[in-house]
């Protein structure tokens, strides 16, 4: 009786495979990420690195849709996907200030000294007291951040003095912090879409603007406006947000591996933009372009230029002062 019923048990799973019943590996999960930016930018690849990382650490558990340029609408649209749930992540930078004030302080003009001031804060305090009330308000969890790149100045003729800047036409962002810090600056700051720059300066409608080193690079920024100078008076950070609720129902392992994910990426992006930084340069020398760094007279004006724009931040981040000090304490740690 016992060889019957084995036998009839081989049977049904040999009939259960023909039909199409056979065991089957576990399924991958599938995340899908949006962003702004096109292949071959930091946010892109910081996206695409977070889905190499989280399938090696889960063994193909997750597998990481990127959908970057937009493709799954603007920056407002892709936010509010990710916070209903309809997919799981995203990458933006201070856009998600209209759901939290305090997150454009992230871009803070004249805040950072150099990218690795800039990086212990991000990976310290001063990131902490950024995010504080951000999950609660918007159903996001901020995974990390990681630059796009100091934003320096590009024009047709060289920024020697302060008198240099009165009055410059610079195409600057349509962007509350942006057009503030430019008008505290004596700049005459214009607002357009970046793609309309180049025809701007080549019809005389601006003389200028301001871009982090790669993206000045990759449009040639050089050939219309040869001038660069290094002053390095916004950093473009950028972060990786997951839906709150699809985070907390994850097991804990697995959010482990999610933020340890999160992490490697953005380490990895730190690195790639300090070297990219310096390739830049070089491209732009080669090519006759013309770099500048600023005197400390010039570099000191656009720091209290600075300080006058954060009153917008006092206005509306209740623990601005707080975030302000906690920078500052990051810039001579070792």
């Amino acid at each position: 009786m016992k060889r019957i019923v084995a036998l009839l048990a081989i049977m049904g799973l040999v009939c259960g495979m023909a039909l199409g019943f056979a065991p089957t590996a576990q399924a991958k999960t599938i995340i899908k990420i949006a962003g702004m930016k096109p292949e071959g930018e930091p946010e892109t690849i910081g996206m695409h690195l977070f889905g190499k990382y989280l399938a090696e650490l889960s063994n193909g558990k997750y597998e990481v849709q990127v959908f970057p340029n937009s493709q799954l609408g603007k920056e407002d649209a892709y936010i509010a996907a990710t916070r209903k749930g309809i997919i799981q992540m995203c990458a933006t930078g201070t856009q998600t200030s209209a759901l939290h004030p305090a997150m454009a302080m992230l871009e803070t003009p004249m805040l950072f000294d150099n990218l690795d001031h800039a990086r212990r804060a991000m990976e310290g305090k001063t990131f902490e007291l950024i995010n504080d009330g951000f999950t609660a308000k918007s159903g996001l969890l901020t995974m990390n951040a990681f630059p796009i790149g100091f934003r320096h100045f590009y024009t047709k003729k060289p920024l020697k003095t302060i008198q240099d800047l009165q009055g410059l036409r610079l195409r600057v962002p349509n962007i509350p912090l942006y057009t503030n810090f430019a008008k505290e600056c004596g700049i005459s700051g214009q607002p357009m879409p970046f793609a309309e720059v180049p025809g701007a300066l080549d019809q005389g409608v601006i003389d200028g603007g301001d871009s982090p080193l790669a993206d000045i690079v990759s449009l040639k920024m050089y050939e219309i406006a040869p001038e660069i100078t290094l002053s390095g008076h916004i950093l473009v950070i950028h972060s990786l947000y997951i839906n709150d609720k699809f985070y907390k129902s994850l097991p804990e392992q697995d959010r482990k591996w999610f933020d340890e994910a999160a992490k490697r990426s953005a380490a990895d992006v730190w690195e790639m933009v300090k070297k990219e930084d310096e390739k830049s340069k070089q491209t732009i020398l080669a090519n006759g372009g013309h770099i500048t760094t600023p005197s400390k007279e010039f570099h000191d004006y656009l720091v209290a230029a600075a300080k006058r724009s954060w009153k917008l931040f006092y206005d509306t981040v209740p623990n601005c002062q707080a975030i302000l000090d906690s920078a500052a304490s990051y810039r001579d740690a070792k």
